[in-house]
């Protein structure tokens, strides 16, 4: 199982050793090859470093996309629930106006109907305090009569206008409340049936979860025995590197310059040049033969040699000297060094003069595709075996095989200076992007990170991400890494270092918290904080208006963190405590 859930490499690593001939400062009887003398240990396998997801299980490729279908469905309903909530809420506001006409038309009624009972009142009151009404019941002539007629007439037009009126208003108070409660009762039917159907989405996520947890651990393991393993083979490395370098001192050899070794006319006595494509050359010393590089290549495999176990990150920018991604560590390495490389690695390989694989020299740049991929990554060669590469399935800066067959599209050697930009392999149609060994999976919706390491939102092993240094959280390691520096600087102020709740959170922990807090919680699988890019803090940082919100807010941008607009006061979710690295 872990064999098919990871790309596991086993690679050994060594560079140039000596052959010693008899005849002292005469070459040797058996040339050899200078590029491969000792690159793997007898019988070891060194598999292709080909593209390959790391889930790439069929039952959790199943389960993989159980869980696109899972997220999709959320993210619908939580639309529908959001447009339900929205109706309900009007049909209440509505049904709250319409019972309160119907409560102000009943006043009216009541009112009109006191003032009905008030006449008839007086009209039985009358015999005793005259009125128009008594004088009309007593009247003894045509004036009296006429009067009391006039107060019979008012009280009619009364009856019959203002109280049929008000009787009226509220005959048409009580329909149309009952209207909107009907409507209200609508609307809250279709919202419990949207939280139900939420709720049901919900626990075929965590039964999704919970079926991932098993791959996901053994990824995990897998991670990290890679790790131990290619500790020593960093080791090694790193060691034969300082071999080499120390027998080129020994031998009185000063390394020239890339200038020097591609003009066979301007080489030191006691260099000859070697290959056709030059920029290298051979000297013999004691009847051994040593290679001789260029002092720029030496200068950026040694830069590269001493990254090697730093964190790999996937975007472009990724030049150190905390982390790094591919094409950063080659364009770091060789520009420090004084051989100016391009940002990306389709951009140096279209401008690297191009060799032959077969004659690949320590310090060449070898570029893998395959070419439906595009250039998606680069790697800086050691022997005619291996490479120095950042990866992106091993998350740091490690010693890996050469890959074979139509993987490499490209080597060119950075010694021989630049070209006129040429055509290179760019990715096909309907293929997935790949970088730096992983793929690039999409973004989800409503989550501004970026996926990376081919690892799914959420489901990252740990092993692949880093320490923050506050308690257990952990983060992709260029986010690590700064906030760190962050949190350093935030500590010179306050006293303490930033106070953290929630860094990279599981899928499983995403499922759990949507379920508690579904309006507040992004749809699981889509979290920033899944891509282990964000962060949720405490110590006062959870407030607007305090001294750490506003030294977060001053100081944070140049750290790469923003708290989104959406988090920001007025934002709409208005979430102080939450922090996103943008880098």
């Amino acid at each position: 199982m872990k064999s098919r859930l990871l790309v596991v490499f086993l690679i050994a690593a060594a560079l140039l050793s000596a052959r010693t001939a008899s005849a002292q400062n005469q070459p040797p009887t058996d040339p050899g090859d200078l590029r491969v003398e000792a690159g793997v240990a007898p019988g070891a396998a060194v598999p292709d470093p080909r593209p390959g997801d790391a889930f790439a299980d069929p039952k959790v490729a199943e389960l993989q996309r159980s869980a696109s279908d899972v997220q999709r469905q959320l993210g619908e309903l939580a639309g529908q629930v959001q447009v339900a909530q929205e109706n309900l809420n009007d049909a209440a506001a509505k049904l709250q106006h319409a019972t309160a006409e119907r409560q102000a038309a009943e006043a009216v009624v009541a009112a009109q109907q006191a003032e009905v009972d008030q006449l008839s009142r007086e009209a039985f009151t009358s015999m005793i305090r005259p009125s128009r009404l008594s004088a009309f019941i007593s009247a003894g002539n045509n004036k009296d009569l006429l009067d009391g007629a006039s107060m019979v007439q008012i009280i009619r037009a009364q009856q019959d206008t203002r109280l049929g009126a008000a009787l009226e208003r509220h005959r048409k108070a009580v329909d149309a409340e009952q209207a909107a409660s009907g409507v209200e009762r609508q609307a809250a039917d279709r919202r419990a049936d949207l939280d139900k159907r939420t709720s049901d989405a919900t626990n075929r996520a965590d039964a999704v979860s919970a079926e991932l947890r098993g791959p996901i651990t053994a990824a995990n393991d897998a991670v990290v025995a890679q790790q131990k393993s290619q500790q020593e083979l960093n080791a090694k490395t790193a060691a034969n590197w300082k071999d080499y370098t120390d027998r080129l001192a020994a031998a009185g050899i000063t390394p020239p310059s890339a200038a020097a070794l591609r003009d066979a006319a301007r080489l030191p006595a006691g260099l000859t040049p070697l290959g056709p494509d030059g920029g290298a050359a051979e000297a013999v010393r004691d009847g051994q033969r040593l290679l001789v590089l260029p002092r720029e290549t030496i200068a950026a495999v040694t830069a590269a040699v001493g990254a090697l176990g730093k964190p790999f990150v996937p975007h472009t920018g990724g030049e150190g000297p905390v982390a790094y991604s591919c094409d950063g560590l080659v364009k770091s390495a060789f520009t420090g060094a004084g051989l100016p490389q391009p940002g990306s690695a389709a951009e140096q390989l279209a401008v690297g003069r191009p060799v032959a694989l077969a004659v690949t020299q320590p310090g060449d740049l070898v570029f893998l595709g395959p070419a439906r991929y595009g250039v998606q990554s680069v790697g800086i060669v050691l022997d005619g075996r291996t490479m120095l590469v950042a990866d992106a399935r091993t998350a740091g800066v490690v010693v890996s095989a050469i890959p074979s067959g139509d993987t490499v599209v490209g080597v060119s050697r950075p010694s021989l200076g630049a070209r006129r930009a040429e055509d290179v392999p760019q990715r096909a149609k309907g293929e997935l992007t790949w970088r730096c060994g992983g793929v690039e999976l999409p973004v989800k919706q409503g989550s501004s990170g970026g996926a990376w390491g081919g690892y799914p939102n959420g489901l990252i092993p740990v092993a692949a991400l880093c320490p923050i240094g506050a308690g257990s959280h952990v983060l992709r390691c260029d986010a690590a890494q700064s906030f760190y520096a962050m949190s350093q600087a935030y500590g010179a102020t306050f006293g303490s270092l930033i106070c953290v709740t929630d860094s990279y959170r599981t899928f499983d922990a995403q499922v759990d918290l949507y379920r508690r807090k579904p309006s507040l919680a992004a749809i699981p699988g889509t979290s920033n904080h899944g891509w282990g890019l964000a962060v949720d803090l405490c110590g006062g940082a959870e407030s607007f208006g305090s001294a750490q919100y506003r030294w977060l807010t001053a100081n944070a941008g140049r750290f790469g963190w923003v708290n989104p607009g959406w988090a920001r006061a007025g934002g709409g979710r208005e979430e102080p405590w939450h922090w996103e690295f943008t880098g």
